[in-house]
């Protein structure tokens, strides 16, 4: 069993922006020389997350404004009384989905749904430069 390492770099618009990574994340497992096994997509902080969904305009504008109805920016915020910097919704919006997921490959293709990609998203009250880690094992 091998496990490799690999890092996509963003550079963001933060305030909840959508980024798909589906081709970034196959071209990873690709490029590992693996045939099966899984692949982790993990973005350190805690102000980002990634997950899978129909990356289309529609959803990813149903997206800004749902989470926008669950954890307003001008909502108060413990986080921003303690702090003073703004971004307590960022921090509420990225818990509920998390920093990574997991998905297995199979003869170096990722077993993703037809209409599933993977997306990271920058909740931070503020553009950001990102490095999501993508660590693929298998054999």
């Amino acid at each position: 069993m091998a496990i490799i390492t690999k890092k996509i770099k963003l550079s963001t618009k933060g305030d909840t922006d959508i980024i798909n990574i589906t081709t970034e994340t196959a071209t990873a497992v690709l490029s590992s020389g693996l045939k099966n096994g899984s692949v982790t997509v993990f973005v350190p902080g805690s102000t980002g997350s990634i997950t899978t969904l129909e990356y289309e305009p529609g959803l990813v504008e149903d997206l800004k404004t749902y989470f926008e109805k669950i954890a307003p920016k001008k909502g108060e915020y413990q986080h921003n009384i303690r702090w003073k910097d703004g971004n307590g919704y960022s921090h509420v919006r990225a818990s509920f989905l998390g920093p990574g997921i997991t998905v297995p490959f199979v003869d170096n293709q990722m077993q993703l749904g037809r209409w599933q990609q993977i997306v990271f998203i920058d909740f931070d009250n503020r553009p950001r430069d990102r490095e999501v880690i993508v660590q693929i094992i298998g054999e």
